[in-house]
C-alpha cells in the first residue's frame, strides 16, 4: 500500500470538554490509485487530510506513507486546496516553483520540471503570465502543477473544484483525469459531490457524520479512460443512487452532499 491508515482517531480539546472528530478510521491506497473521500459537512474529511499531511497529530492510530510513519509535514506529499492560493505578484512559473523555494532547494534544478508540468496541465504558453490573467480553472491547473513538482508519492486534493462554475468544473474533471493518468500519482480527493466522486475514482470512501469514520468503500467499475458520456450509463446512475441511499440512512446525513 502507498498509504496506510490504521485505527485513526482524533479528539479535540474544547472549552466544553473532549470533542471526538474522527474514530476508528481504516483504509489504504494502492500506488497510482485515485480514491475519493465523500461525506457530509463536518464529518472530518478536511481534518483527515490534515492528519495525512502531518499538520495534525492523531490522538491514536497510525498513518504510514510508503512504509514510513507520518509524524510531520513531508515534501513528498502534494496538496491542492479549494482555492488555488497563487501569489498574485509572482508569474505562473514562479508560482509553480514556490515549494522549492520554501524548502531552500536549488530553483534552477527544478525549472525544467516546472515547465514540463505546465505543459502537462495545458499551460505551456502562460508561464510568464500573472494569476489575474488566468481564468479560475487555469489557476487551479497551476495549483495542480505546483503540487506535482518533485514527483510526490501522494497528491491530496481538498474540494479543488468547489469554487468553479458547473461547466468549468466538468472540464476540470476531465483535465484532472488526463493529468493523473500522465503523472501516475496516487490521489486522495475530497468532495461533497456524489457524481464527481463516481466519475473520477477507482474507489469511493464514504464517511458518516461526526465523529467521522469510514462507513462503506465502493469500487467503481467503469472503463478508463472516462469521458462525460459515462455519466449517461446505467451503471453510473446506479453507483450514484447507492451512495445517495447511504446518506439517507441513519449512519449518514442528508446535509452537505451534492445530489
Amino acid at each position: 500500500m502507498q498509504l496506510e491508515i490504521d485505527e485513526l482517531a482524533l479528539v479535540y480539546a474544547t472549552s466544553r470538554g473532549p470533542l471526538p472528530a474522527l474514530e476508528q478510521v481504516n483504509f489504504g491506497l494502492r500506488p497510482g490509485e485515485f480514491v475519493s473521500l465523500l461525506g457530509p459537512s463536518g464529518c472530518g474529511k478536511s481534518t483527515l487530510l490534515k492528519l495525512v499531511t502531518g499538520l495534525l497529530r492523531p490522538t491514536s492510530g497510525r498513518i504510514r506513507l510508503a512504509g514510513a510513519e507520518v509524524t510531520g509535514p513531508r515534501p513528498d506529499v502534494g496538496i491542492v486546496f479549494q482555492q488555488p492560493t497563487l501569489l498574485p505578484w509572482k508569474r505562473v512559473l514562479d508560482n509553480v516553483l514556490v515549494p522549492v523555494r520554501a524548502r531552500g532547494e536549488d530553483v534552477a534544478r527544478h525549472r525544467d520540471q516546472a515547465l514540463q508540468l505546465l505543459e502537462m496541465v495545458g499551460l505551456p504558453s502562460f508561464a510568464g503570465h500573472y494569476p489575474h490573467e488566468l481564468s479560475g480553472g487555469m489557476q487551479q491547473r497551476v495549483g495542480i502543477a505546483r503540487a506535482l513538482l518533485g514527483d510526490p508519492l501522494l497528491l491530496l486534493m481538498d474540494e479543488p473544484f468547489a469554487a468553479l462554475d458547473a461547466m468549468t468544473r466538468e472540464t476540470m474533471m476531465d483535465e484532472l483525469l488526463r493529468i493523473w493518468s500522465a503523472s501516475g500519482t496516487t490521489v486522495l480527493f475530497i468532495t461533497h459531490s456524489i457524481p464527481e466522486a463516481v466519475y473520477l475514482s477507482d474507489r469511493v470512501l464514504v464517511m458518516g457524520a461526526r465523529p467521522g469514520t469510514i462507513v462503506e468503500t465502493l469500487s467503481i467499475d467503469l472503463q478508463r479512460p472516462r469521458t462525460m458520456e459515462a455519466m449517461a450509463l446505467p451503471a453510473f446512475g446506479e453507483y450514484c443512487n447507492h451512495l445517495r441511499s447511504l446518506f439517507r440512512s441513519p449512519s449518514g446525513s442528508e446535509h452537505g452532499v451534492a445530489r
